[in-house]
Order: structure tokens, then sequence, then C-alpha cells
């Protein structure tokens, strides 16, 4: 009997670019991925991730059903045996110690499922401890405090008009690999290749001629950790030159002379030495920039994950404004989501944000958004007092492997009273949990992203239903998230009105929700109306299995800015408080010297998205890709070549890894790719364990941060090398 294939259209969730695939199905297995080249984002692009859908969906190390660690190894259990003990083993840590000697770790998955996204926030609420932890703070938290202080609101992050710039510079970001990053767009090859096709031009300023420098126009070696000078010493050109011009956006603008102020000391003579950019590139770079018809400067991880995130974030937009290139095409802008996580009402959108409500038990580090940075995490563990942490519960995350010195993290989880894991692998961080609880697979849920159509380059929408029903053994997110809730909140003896609200959200479910996030958007029955389109209905996005555009990104200001607390009108500070404070440290950094012979920096590979990728084996064919880049003139001077081991060695760890030559790295800087380190024992994956490679991660130190914003410093870590015979 022959079986029937059918085609099925979705949107990839293994990264941010938000490809559009086409699968055909046959019976339960996916027979082949390719490009949607109906899908008005992607138009048939698609990565190497795209097809490991598939075997992520077949994988046989995937975990279905909830896990008990006993003293005999890991059970299975049921699901309602499995929720209750979640709840009450929650319960009894907070009943004997307090609310805070529970702490919760949400991992980058999680940003990935419509079911994480819509009831994450109602069971973080539920636990209700300080002790809040994400991949946010080893990421893309200053680009948030940046925005926040600067518009008022976390999640209000320009995007560069990529489709229309004729001229963009690129710091610490690899979008030919990436695919954006806090810029979703797929086929970045496509839209750089566009930008040159339109006689622009495309700058990379960054320690390693990456994919993309390979492709721009010019491509400048800085020191690691030294863009905030640079970017200062830009700023202090565009008013040293008169070549300020705010543009539309002026009367909007407020502080720019503290602005001009703050930047005087970093002409680009005095940074020179440091950054390793001659003054004459400097200044003819921001020249350059200046005089475009349209330009954007776009920062990413490697200035994010720095020193100096948050000053290197605001100068990053302080120089779109300064240019006249913000909310305008071509330059900075932001996206006008259909489901407007900034601009509805909780619980449909998120808060503006909040900074240093409470900071961290040892070192004191600032809160953000509701939760701390996550290089505090196993300090505050092993800190013990009174409250100390007794019990973590980590959704879809890998900190092990992708947070600063991951061997003092786990030395730590193995002391704790009680750990919970929602997480479909056994991973080097889920193998500490006593239960885990494994959500359904990507294919098995509905997909809509609630975060990236915020930041994407161009406004679209889409839903994909899911491609196969989950066994009845199986639960999804949302329905291990919200049952886990209202059991916590029976023991609590809650309100009658609060039970009621969880009972109502379990019958929803997060299609309903998304249903009156769509209503109430922009692009919903009022704003599409009000702009003479047909408002964007769930009826309409479901009978649009490809998608629907809505168009290039077009000015939004003053509209989109929230009126700030205190009732003050909105506007954009350009020179916040708390970051022009911050500059009295970036001026020691003028006469600082390297401390160590080499700087370590991270890379991202386009085969894999942090940890959780490594066990597709597919994605790990081919030659060895944890390696260590050393420039030939270092490599030389270590007495090495390539496929050569080095023993690598930071403050807080040492890993030997093998060497690739690459005369594309600058030379006293090496790299080690992020997510690799499966050697650890008691893990579950097969595929993932035969590529282990090593950590970068146990080299990171939690003790190098960025002092603002308490984020952890991956760029440029010291460390020594040498051969290993």
């Amino acid at each position: 009997m022959t079986t029937s294939v059918r085609t099925h259209h979705r949107t990839c969730s293994l990264c941010e670019a938000m490809c559009g695939l086409t699968l055909a199905i046959e019976g339960d297995r996916v027979v082949s991925v390719r490009g949607d080249e109906d899908d008005p984002f992607s138009r048939g692009y698609i990565c190497p991730k795209g097809p490991a859908l598939a075997a992520l969906h077949d994988d046989p190390d995937r975990l279905r059903q909830p896990l008990r660690r006993t003293s005999s190894g890991w059970t299975t259990i049921g699901w309602d045996e499995a929720l209750d003990e979640a709840a009450r083993r929650i319960h009894e840590v907070q009943r004997a110690h307090g609310r805070d000697a529970l702490a919760v770790y949400v991992g980058n998955p999680a940003v990935h499922n419509l079911g994480s996204m819509l009831y994450g926030p109602s069971f973080l609420r539920a636990l209700a401890t300080k002790h809040r932890y994400s991949a946010t703070s080893v990421d893309q938290l200053p680009q948030m405090l940046a925005a926040y202080l600067m518009f008022g609101h976390q999640l209000l992050l320009p995007i560069p008009d990529v489709d229309h710039t004729q001229h963009m510079v690129i710091l610490g970001g690899n979008p030919l690999v990436s695919n954006g990053s806090i810029m979703s767009a797929p086929d970045m090859k496509r839209r750089l290749a566009a930008i040159r096709g339109r006689g622009g031009k495309i700058v990379v300023i960054d320690p390693r001629r990456t994919e993309t420098a390979a492709v721009a126009d010019e491509h400048v070696f800085v020191r690691p950790g030294t863009d905030a000078l640079l970017l200062a010493a830009m700023v202090h050109v565009l008013f040293a030159e008169g070549l300020v011009d705010l543009g539309e956006r002026a009367p909007l603008v407020r502080n720019l002379d503290a602005l001009r102020d703050v930047v005087l000391p970093f002409a680009p003579e005095r940074v020179e030495a440091r950054t390793g950019i001659d003054a004459a590139t400097i200044r003819r770079i921001t020249r350059e920039l200046a005089a475009a018809p349209t330009a954007v400067v776009y920062g990413r991880v490697g200035v994010s994950m720095h020193p100096f995130g948050g000053i290197c974030h605001w100068l990053v937009d302080a120089i779109n404004l300064l240019t006249g290139n913000f909310d305008r095409r071509g330059g900075a802008m932001f996206s006008r989501p259909a489901f407007d996580v900034v601009g509805a009402p909780p619980p449909l959108g998120l808060g503006a944000g909040s900074f240093g409500r409470w900071h961290s038990k040892v070192r004191g580090l600032p809160e953000f958004g509701g939760e701390l940075p996550v290089a505090t995490l196993a300090e505050d563990i092993c800190a013990g007092g009174d409250p100390s942490i007794r019990s973590l519960v980590t959704l879809a995350g890998n900190p092990v492997l992708s947070t600063p010195n991951g061997p003092r993290l786990e030395t730590a989880l193995a002391g704790l009273e009680f750990m919970l894991s929602i997480d479909f692998y056994l991973n080097e961080t889920t193998r500490h949990a006593h239960l885990i609880l494994p959500p359904s697979g990507p294919l098995e849920h509905g997909h809509f992203d609630v975060a990236f159509h915020a930041i994407a380059v161009r406004n679209t929408v889409k839903y994909s239903p899911a491609v196969f029903p989950i066994a009845r053994h199986q639960r999804h997110d949302h329905q291990i998230l919200v049952g886990i809730e209202r059991r916590l909140q029976d023991l609590r003896g809650a309100s009658a009105a609060t039970r009621l609200e969880i009972r109502l959200r379990e019958r929803l479910g997060p299609e309903r929700i998304l249903a009156l996030g769509l209503r109430a958007g922009p692009w919903g029955f009022g704003g599409g109306l009000r702009q003479g389109l047909r408002g964007i209905s769930w009826a309409k996005l479901v009978a649009a299995p490809h998608g629907i555009d809505l168009g290039p990104l077009g000015p939004c200001l003053p509209a989109r800015l929230p009126r700030r607390r205190g009732g003050v009108s909105p506007h954009i500070d350009i020179a916040p408080a708390l970051l022009v404070a911050d500059v009295a440290r970036l001026r020691a950094e003028l006469d600082a010297d390297m401390d160590h012979p080499f700087a370590l920096i991270g890379r991202r590979q386009l085969r894999n998205n942090n940890s959780w990728m490594h066990n597709v084996a597919k994605l790990m064919a081919g030659k060895p890709r944890c390696t260590l880049l050393v420039h030939p003139e270092d490599a030389q001077r270590l007495g090495v070549c390539t496929g050569d081991s080095v023993r690598v060695s930071s403050r807080v760890g040492t890993v030997i890894a093998p060497v690739e030559i690459d005369d594309g790295i600058m030379r006293g800087v090496v790299s080690l790719p992020h997510g690799f380190g499966h050697h650890r024992t008691g893990t579950g994956q097969t595929v993932a364990s035969a590529h282990a490679g090593v950590s970068i991660n146990d080299l990171t130190d939690e003790q190098r941060i960025d002092e603002l914003s308490g984020v952890a410093v991956f760029s440029g870590v010291p460390v020594d090398i040498e051969a290993v015979s």
C-alpha cells in the first residue's frame, strides 16, 4: 500500500532568520525539506539547519516522557506524578527557606517556542523569586539596556534597514553566518550583495576576517574589547568636524550637549594605540558614514559580551542618530510586528523594563528586566547564608556550556537540594537535575515567532500549524508550565480569582492568545483598517500558509516611543546619565595594556546554534569544527602547525584544543567556537559526545563583566597558550 505524500509549509525555528520551509511528509516521516519560494520573507532561501528539523524530530536520544533521577539511575514516570512532584518540591523549598531559595534559568531555545513565550512570563511570576537568570545576560542584555535608557522600552531595538541602505558598518557581528541576530534577515548573502549592487559599501570591523568580512568592501582589524573606544572616537569626529545632523528626529532628542562633552577625551589619535586602528582610518570611516546618502551602524554580540557592552550599544545608536540615519529608510528603524510585544499591554506585551531594583547576593550586580546577570549564579548558589539558593529550575537551557566558568557552575549544581529541568535532552546541565520534563519537539506544535518579528528587517507575519500530533505520553511546553503553575498555586492556597485565571489559560492555549494579540496589534482590525488595509485576523493568518507580507520598515516615531515614567513625554535620551557616568571607566582604558600574550574570542558557525544542535549527525559531518584559530606568525612562535594540540589556559581553567592556522585572525588573538564541550559523563547525546570538542566557557571568567550591566565578557578573554607534545 502506497502512502500519499502531503506538503506542509513551515517557518524554521532553529535560529532568528525565520526561513520558510516546504516539508514533504509521508506518514509519520519527513522525506524532504526545501526552501519555500513563496515565503515573502526568505524567498526560497534555506541554510543547513533547516533540513535538521527532520533529524531532530526523529532523534532517538530526544526525551519524550518525564524522568526521575534515583540512586540507581533514571526512571520514567507519568505526567501527573511528575508535575505533582515538581510543584511539591518547589513549594517545600520556598516554604522552608523563602521564595528566593529558588532560582530559575531560561535558555535561548525558549524564545523560539510559542508556548514558552506566551506561558513563560506567568510561570516565572508564579515562582516569585528574585533569583531569575537567562541567556539574555550572556548575549544582548547591553543592547536592551541601551534601548531602555534611550528610548524608554527594553525591546525597542533599532534594526538596520539592510534592504535599502547604501552604507553599512558592522561591528562584532557576522550576519552571513547568523542570518542577522537582533536583525532577523534570511539570505544575508543576497541582502549584502544587493547593497554593493546598488553602489553601496560594507565595512566590517572585527578581530577576525569573518565570512561577512570576506564579502565586504573593507575589513578593519580591531583589538578585542576596545570597540567602545573606537565608537567614542567616531562620535568625537562627528562633533569635531561638524558632521552632526539629526534630521527630522531632532525635536525628539534630548541631552545632545552632554554627549558632545563626554566624548571630548576620545580623539582618534588617543585611541589608535589601544584599538589597533590608526587615526586616519577612524576619521575616514566616520566621514564616509556621515557622507553616505543612507547609512547604518550595526553592532552585535562581539560588542555586547564586552567590557563596555552598554556603552558600545549606546554609541552605535547615537551614531545612527547623529548622522540623521535613525527612523529613516536605509538607516536604523523599528519593526512593526502584527503581534506587538512592545505596544500591547500585559499579558500580551512585555513591560518597558527596569534596572537596579535589586542586586545579586555576592557582588551586588544589578537586576535588569526582572533578572540578574547569570555570571553571578554559581557564586550565589555557593554563598550559602540566609536565604541561600537551594533549588533551581532550568527551561530550555544548558548553562554549563553557555555561561562563564562552566566547571564552577557544575560544582554548584551538584549541591542543590532539588533541580528541575524542562528540556528534551539529557545534556551537560540537565544531567544534574532530579526531574526532567521533556516538551514536544518543534514539528509537534504550532509555531509563531513572537520575538523575531519584532526585530525583523521586513514586516511579515506567519503561523505554522503542527506537522505531527503528539503521542498520549507527551506534553507541550505550555501544558508543562501552566500545569506546574496551577499545582503550585493550589499548594499555596491561592485565591479563587488566581485559580480561575490559570484555568482559563489552560483552556485557551497559545493559538487563542495569539489570535487575541493579532486582533489588538497594529495590523489588526483597528490598526489595519486605519491604514487602508484589511486587518490581520487569525482566520486570515491560518489561510496564508506561506505568510503575509506587510511591507518594508517605515518611519514610526514619535508614535512608537512610550510615555516615560512619571508622565514624561516620549523622547530619545541620547546621553543617559547611567551611561555617561560609565564613561569614566572607559577613559581609564586609554592607557591600559594587554596583560596576557593572547586574547580569546568566540565564533559562530552556520551549522549550529549555541550548544543544542550538536546531536544532529548531518550538521556534525565533515572535519572537526572545534578548533583554535591561530595566526600563522603566532603559530610559528608557538612551534605548532595545523592539527597540533595546544594547551589554552585562563584564570579559571585549561583546555586542550587542535590548532587551525588562519591568516584571517588578528595577531595575538585566538578563537574557539561556542557550544562544544560534550565530553562530560552522564549525558544522553550520542552524536554530540562523538564530536565533543572543548567548551570555551571552561575558560571564560565569571569575574570579567561589563560593570554597568553585569553581563559576562566573552570578547578578549586573556589566555596563555603552549604546545602539547
